[in-house]
């Protein structure tokens, strides 16, 4: 296993629609395992392929926070299968660093996918886990969370980013010199 990159906003591959899975060969299981790993290491408690540069219909999630125990779940082309109800959650993304913001969504759903092994799974959450499914969710179609949030809170968002990224610019600069 190894740590793979994660895409920071703007990297364009966070705005591709992943693609089907068609064959869970040894390299999705390599790419899972890389994912877990990288997950795991952020630390994060979910990754979708888009957010380490592989446009694949493939997620890992883990809400457990004990250590001696896993709650890792893997999903391959996932669907949506129900929701109902709505919720505000406070949520940050390992592709948007150091940013947070309240988001709705569903409080419970329904998911259908296939585990690691090719066999097919369906997951009824509510509370973190159903927030944690629809966030990676997004981002297999080319969703962030910052695209959730108010116009007017996007429109902050961006002009930090952008003010942001303009100073930690500069200080590279200043670095090289």
């Amino acid at each position: 296993m190894s740590l793979l990159p994660i895409c920071i906003y703007p990297d364009p591959v966070l705005r591709q629609k992943a693609e089907r899975v068609k064959n869970i060969d040894n390299g999705i299981q390599r790419l899972i395992d890389d994912m877990v790993e990288t997950m795991h290491n952020a630390p994060g408690i979910g990754l979708a392929a888009n957010q380490v540069g592989r446009p694949l219909s493939v997620l890992v999630i883990d809400i457990q926070r004990d250590e001696s125990e896993s709650g890792l779940i893997v999903l391959i082309n996932p669907e949506m299968v129900s929701a109902r109800g709505e919720t505000t959650f406070e949520e940050g993304c390992l592709s948007v660093p150091e940013y947070f913001a309240s988001v709705v969504r569903h409080e419970e759903v329904v998911v259908r996918g296939l585990d690691r092994r090719g066999e097919k799974i369906e997951i009824a959450a509510e509370g973190l886990l159903a927030i944690a499914l629809q966030h990676e969710m997004d981002h297999l179609e080319g969703k962030l969370f910052i695209d959730r949030i108010s116009p007017i809170a996007r429109d902050i968002f961006k002009r930090r980013w952008k003010k942001k990224s303009k100073e930690e610019r500069e200080e590279t600069l200043l670095c090289l010199d």
